[in-house]
C-alpha cells in the first residue's frame, strides 16, 4: 500500500513540477514543433476562416492581445493588433490601398503633336528590373511583377492642356494625344495597383 501512495505522490509531484508542452494538430498526427496549431489538409481548395468583425466590433474588443488577428469586413482586410492590450493599434495586413505604388517620374515628350503611346509596364519593368544603383548588400534587382496583367494602371495627374489621355489597355499601354508643345517636357503621375 505504501508503494501505491509513494507512486501517486511521485506522479503528482512530477505532474505539478513538469511543464507540459502540447500542440494541436488538425488532420496531422505530428504537428510541426514550431507551431502551437498545425492545420494540414490534403484538399487544395479549402482555407482557414478567421473571425469576421466590422471595424466598430473590432474596436470594441476589450484588451485585445498583441498580434490578435480578425478579418475587418468594413476595410476588407486581415487586421492585426500591432499595439498592446492596453493601447491597441490595428493595421490592415491585406488592405488594398497598401498594394499600390507610384512609378518614378517619367518624361513624356511633347515635341511631336498628335497621337502616340507609351508602354507603362515596360517602363516600370525597366526601372524596377534594372536599377542604376543599389545599397551595399541589396539584391541587384528590385522584385517586380512579371506580367503586365498583374497590375492595374492609373494616371493621377497630367496637364490636360498639353496631353489628352485616350486610354490605357490591360497590358499597360497608354495611348495619348499631344495637344501642344510645352516649354519643358510634361510630367504625369502614374500609379500601379496590384490585382
Amino acid at each position: 500500500m505504501k508503494t501505491i501512495y509513494k507512486a501517486v505522490i511521485l506522479s503528482l509531484f512530477i505532474l505539478f513540477t513538469h511543464q507540459a508542452h502540447s500542440q494541436i494538430g488538425i488532420y496531422t498526427d505530428t504537428p510541426d514543433n514550431s507551431a502551437t496549431l498545425d492545420i494540414n489538409f490534403d484538399e487544395t481548395h479549402k482555407g482557414v476562416l478567421i473571425p469576421q468583425l466590422t471595424t466598430t466590433q473590432k474596436a470594441a474588443i476589450t484588451t485585445p492581445a498583441a498580434s490578435l488577428l480578425v478579418y475587418d469586413t468594413d476595410k476588407k482586410c486581415i487586421s492585426q493588433n500591432i499595439g498592446s492590450e492596453a493601447a491597441p493599434t490595428w493595421t490592415c495586413l491585406t488592405l488594398f490601398n497598401r498594394q499600390f505604388f507610384y512609378m518614378p517620374s517619367i518624361n513624356i515628350s511633347t515635341s511631336t503633336l498628335g497621337a502616340s503611346y507609351i508602354d507603362l509596364y515596360a517602363q516600370y519593368k525597366t526601372e524596377y528590373g534594372t536599377p542604376m544603383f543599389a545599397s551595399v548588400g541589396a539584391p541587384a534587382l528590385i522584385p517586380h511583377y512579371l506580367s503586365p496583367t498583374d497590375l492595374y494602371y492609373y494616371v493621377t495627374y497630367h496637364d490636360p492642356t498639353l496631353i489628352k489621355i485616350d486610354g490605357i489597355d490591360a497590358n499597360g499601354v497608354m495611348r495619348y494625344t499631344t495637344l501642344k508643345k510645352a516649354n519643358y517636357d510634361a510630367y504625369m503621375n502614374i500609379v500601379f495597383l496590384i490585382k
